[in-house]
């Protein structure tokens, strides 16, 4: 297996120089989630194995010639973000859509991967598995999941690798375990008593309601959750009132809330409801709870995290087996059920003085392809290693 992993590697360096132009090309013409029918048609073209099967509507599963038993999954997301890109570089988006979360990079990866793979030979069946929709819900790991294509193509496995500034370059993060936390999202809609701001007397007002709302529901995660796991429950938005002397008759609240036990989610929820509607009460109003389930906690296969931790270090990368995040990521339904997973975290460290994913001057340097190439191929050995013929 050394061998494969000098042969695989090599192979992939031979492959590097198209691999870095197509990201190029697919970070100037991004498109967004369920839209991605032409990044798919550009990425098959580029890994020249076949059409595939679409999948989740916009997405491809292309089988790889070669290798045979149980099939490993490599895959990469295809959609990009509704963010209007600030770096300047001379690929920059032409539209107002952006690659902010490196799926550029995860895609050039997986087409240098399969293009060696094919060229050198390995021992078990490859899918090559161009997911949509990461980045919105539903989710189109769930719809591949559902789908059948899995079981169908032989997969007991799924391996993904992605961007992370916030650990080192030069770093993979390997953990078993929980890695990723649960997400739902929701909205809460305040209804109260409007009029006339210089009377608060005889309104029921519910900005205020609302306000105190925001503060009692960071409660979820201090006071109701063990502290060794955590909880985070956050507003993005807040509507309300359309006059600085009328209070409206109602105000809305989108939130997400996280947690990193699977276990922990259904208490949390069922708290959320009662700090929301009792804190409605209490302010003489009433709410509108409604609840958009999302991703489970992302749980990596303790025993491909221990043999991805063996093939990184022997490929030169320091490994970390300690991060995780309160991010969420829908490759959490490939973890359990018919197939197992394993997300890997590759480190860029500062990239540019951006330190956040999502950022509109986040851009990866075209050396992070190589990274997740290796650490996609560091992926599939542990999984080959983890279920022997």
């Amino acid at each position: 297996m050394s061998d494969l992993w000098t042969r695989w590697t090599r192979a992939i360096d031979d492959e590097l120089p198209a691999a870095v132009a197509l990201r190029h090309t697919v970070h100037a013409d991004p498109r967004g989630s369920g839209d991605e029918e032409d990044t798919a048609g550009l990425v098959t073209e580029a890994i020249g194995a076949g059409d595939g099967v679409r999948v989740a509507k916009t997405g491809r599963a292309i089988p790889l010639p070669g290798g045979e038993g149980p099939g490993v999954a490599l895959r990469a997301e295809l959609d990009a973000l509704p963010v209007l890109e600030g770096t300047g570089v001379p690929w920059a988006s032409g539209n107002e859509l952006m690659h902010a979360c490196g799926h550029d990079v995860h895609l050039a990866a997986l087409v240098a991967v399969a293009r060696a793979a094919v060229r050198v030979g390995v021992p078990r069946p490859i899918l090559a598995l161009l997911q949509p929709r990461e980045e919105t819900s539903p989710p189109g790991a769930l719809d591949v999941v559902e789908s059948g294509v899995l079981p169908e193509a032989g997969v007991r496995t799924v391996i993904g690798a992605h961007v992370q500034p916030r650990i080192a370059h030069g770093v993979v993060s390997a953990v078993p375990g929980p890695v990723n936390a649960s997400t739902d999202e929701f909205e809460v809609t305040m209804h109260g008593q409007g009029g006339h701001a210089g009377y608060p007397h005889l309104l029921r007002d519910p900005i205020l309601a609302l306000s105190q709302l925001v503060v009692s529901l960071q409660q979820l995660a201090s006071r109701r959750i063990d502290p060794v796991f955590g909880a985070v429950c956050s507003i993005g938005r807040i509507q309300a009132g359309a006059a600085a002397n009328v209070v409206p008759n109602s105000a809305t609240a989108l939130g997400s809330l996280r947690l990193m036990r699977e276990k922990d989610r259904e208490r949390a929820l069922e708290t959320l409801a009662d700090i929301v509607h009792g804190t409605a009460k209490a302010h003489g109003c009433t709410a509108e709870l409604k609840i958009n389930p999302c991703e489970p906690v992302l749980d990596n296969d303790p025993a491909l995290a221990a043999g991805a931790q063996r093939w990184l270090r022997h490929g030169g990368f320091t490994v970390d087996d300690q991060f995780r995040s309160f991010g969420a990521d829908d490759f959490a339904h490939y973890c359990g059920g018919a197939t197992r997973g394993l997300m890997l975290f590759v480190g860029l460290g500062d990239t540019a003085g951006v330190p956040s994913l999502h950022d509109d001057r986040f851009l990866p340097r075209d050396e992070a392809v190589v990274q997740v190439a290796h650490a996609l191929v560091a992926g599939y050995l542990a999984a080959v290693d983890a279920e022997p013929a």
